[in-house]
């Protein structure tokens, strides 16, 4: 599971004047980028190409440049470093091992484990749990289940079988457990419970900035990723505007 909200992409003004201080050619820029306010309702005439999203239009001049650097490498298109771009990602601590390596061009703050794990009870709408088996297991001695694979084997003599819905299911309630006993003694050792325990499936809120330039190392590494979130994540850049600065999508 993979939650992407509060998108705000900033700096296209001052990328395309920098992309063209090289060649000193600020008077063939033809863009129309005043942040908040629309395009259509700030520019001499009305520009049908208009982004309503971000209030953005980039002149054929300048696209064609951007593309043009685009495609001549890290070198050449430092402009998409200054195109930054702002988020809150909602996604499990397995998606959050792979993101943090990208470590060059990005900021984060994230909601803290380490300080408020206690704060709140724990329930199945913390986990990423989309692939786990629906259904008990338990007390169950059918064909299905000792043969699928799909469910752990408690105790084989009793014929108890956990599915992996019953082991989350389990898991948060020691995860409660030790919560409460936390909150009534202030004994770290039961918090020490809570941080070891916690699953991976864990999901964590954080606040990011990232730039273009990133992006586009993250499309051409993850788009395919066995992971759905990444899958989604990839899914979700080629919705920012002018995406194909990132993804070359549609170009030869």
């Amino acid at each position: 599971m993979i939650k992407i909200e509060n998108i705000e992409v900033t700096g296209w003004r001052h990328a395309i004047r920098g992309m063209r201080n090289p060649m000193n050619s600020w008077e063939k820029s033809n863009s129309c980028t005043q942040g908040s306010v629309w395009c259509n309702e700030f520019c001499e005439n009305s520009i049908p190409e208009c982004d309503k999203e971000s209030g953005l239009y980039i002149g054929p001049n300048d696209l064609n440049l951007m593309k043009q650097l685009r495609s001549a490498g890290t070198d050449h298109r430092k402009f998409m470093r200054m195109i930054a771009v702002y988020l809150d990602i909602t996604a499990p601590l397995y998606w959050w091992k792979e993101f943090d390596t990208y470590k060059v061009g990005t900021v984060a703050n994230s909601c803290s484990t380490m300080h408020k794990i206690q704060a709140k009870e724990f329930d199945r709408g913390d986990f990423s749990h989309e692939h786990i088996p629906k259904g008990s297991g338990a007390y169950s001695d059918t064909w299905d289940i000792k043969t699928s694979g799909m469910f752990f084997c408690l105790n084989e003599e009793d014929g108890i079988y956990l599915s992996s819905e019953d082991i989350l299911d389990c898991m948060i309630r020691a995860l409660n457990h030790y919560r409460e006993k936390y909150l009534v003694t202030g004994d770290k050792k039961y918090w020490w419970q809570m941080i070891q325990l916690l699953p991976s499936s864990y999901n964590q809120k954080r606040t990011i900035m990232l730039n273009y330039e990133v992006l586009a190392n993250i499309y051409k590494s993850r788009r395919n990723h066995k992971l759905d979130e990444w899958v989604d994540f990839c899914k979700w850049i080629e919705t920012l505007p002018y995406s194909v600065l990132i993804t070359s999508r549609g170009e030869k």
